[in-house]
């Protein structure tokens, strides 16, 4: 069975659940209805209490840190959003990134999705999330979704093309972990040298 963990970056919540969550739940709820057998899991960074890096063995953290970074590591794919914030995705994103040791993510698929208030900060998908998540070796879904509030009307996804866009990424996400399915992606990242 594949197991799908959406990550939520985001640490406010401009509504009942956030429109960052919201987009991701869009994700793993389209994947369901078209391969049920997907299991999901959500890490939304609200939820948990995860310590700063600071160098300490995985185990010697108290708190949420060491749940969270298996929650990474029992993963077969990903969708990963963040808000955007000065062009980029947040501190609590790298914090938990950060955390993952090389495996977590190397030879799995990941997605993206980013929200900000308006158009202007798109490219942080392809210039910040892509580049930090390429160290990982990981295979990355071709296109990405970047909404921003002209999608939404409050809590809901109004914006049909965005919202089919959103199904084709859970799509490409799911069908690319099947076809890549125990292929590494080698050389492996320069940290396994």
């Amino acid at each position: 069975m594949m197991k799908m963990l959406g990550i939520s970056g985001s640490m406010t919540s401009s509504g009942r659940t956030g429109k960052t969550r919201a987009a991701i739940e869009f994700v793993m709820n389209a994947v369901h209805n078209k391969f049920p057998d997907v299991e999901m899991e959500m890490l939304d960074l609200r939820d948990f209490k995860i310590a700063m890096v600071d160098g300490r063995a995985l185990a010697d953290y108290k708190d949420d840190t060491p749940r969270v970074v298996e929650m990474m590591q029992q993963a077969d794919c990903f969708v990963m959003g963040s808000p955007v914030y000065r062009g980029t995705y947040t501190g609590a994103l790298k914090n938990l990134i950060d955390h993952a040791p090389y495996k977590a993510f190397m030879s799995k698929v990941v997605g993206f999705v980013a929200t900000g208030a308006t158009m202007h900060h798109y490219l942080s998908i392809d210039h910040e999330m892509r580049a930090v998540m390429a160290w990982f070796n990981v295979y990355m879904a071709p296109g990405s979704a970047y909404l921003d509030n002209s999608h939404w009307k409050g809590d809901e996804l109004i914006d049909e093309r965005v919202r089919k866009h959103l199904e084709q990424l859970g799509e490409n996400i799911v069908l690319m972990t099947q076809k890549l399915k125990g292929v590494d992606a080698l050389p492996p990242p320069l940290v396994a040298w």
